[in-house]
């Protein structure tokens, strides 16, 4: 009798290069480090002339100001309105105005019908800091690119120990990040464990609307 028993394939855990998030650190199976920092932003065609040269100047400044690779990702998603619309509807289910409680329903309506026309897009702005185990001040630049990435999904044991030392040493990077952002008017905080996960989550299951969204503390 041939055996029905089926090969068993890989688990989606093995695709993710994250081992595990602790302290605001993510900890990748290679043995690299990362912190996320989540950024506000400025718009540009609100400003003169003269302050749009100063802000490219200062962000020119930025970028020079390390030696490491890093990322700098735009995260849109379609805003969720339905918490919105049912705190509009519990309001107009107490409403005791009869002229309120007309144009709640009224605004409400045209409210789901606007979204039903236009995609609400909400954008989150993040910066992605690295340290791995092995760096090289001779690298390269395209070696200081491509470093950024998780270089192999095999599980890295790393110590106690240098997990201790290099967040040390990753903090620090993320310590002057966040200063020179400050001189570019761009407030910048570092995610915690919590928001680390919900992050991830987020944008591993991007079809799934999230019921609580990052607090947005960091905004221009």
């Amino acid at each position: 009798m041939a055996d029905q028993s089926k090969t068993k394939g890989p688990i989606t855990q093995e695709f993710i290069a994250i081992d595990e998030i602790r302290d605001g650190i993510v900890i990748l199976k290679n043995g690299g480090l990362r912190a996320v920092l989540m950024c506000g932003s400025r718009n540009l065609e609100l400003e003169s002339i003269d302050s749009q040269n100063a802000i490219i100047s200062a962000y020119s400044d930025f970028i020079n100001s390390f030696d490491w690779p890093l990322q700098i990702i735009i995260h849109s998603r379609k805003l969720d309105i339905n918490p919105y619309l049912k705190t509009l509807e519990e309001k107009l289910a107490t409403q005791e105005n009869e002229l309120l409680k007309i144009q709640t329903a009224e605004y409400i309506d045209f409210i789901k019908n606007f979204v039903t026309l236009t995609d609400i897009m909400i954008k989150r702005f993040y910066i992605s800091v690295p340290f791995d185990s092995i760096e090289s001040k001779t690298e390269g630049p395209i070696e200081k690119i491509t470093s950024i990435l998780p270089k192999s999904q095999a599980k890295n044991n790393i110590t106690e120990e240098k997990i201790k030392e290099y967040g040390t040493q990753l903090l620090q990077r993320v310590e002057h990040i966040i200063l020179a952002l400050a001189h570019v008017g761009i407030k910048a905080s570092q995610l915690q464990t919590d928001e680390l996960v919900e992050l991830f989550y987020n944008l591993y299951n991007p079809e799934e609307l999230t019921k609580h969204d990052i607090s947005a503390s960091t905004t221009s």
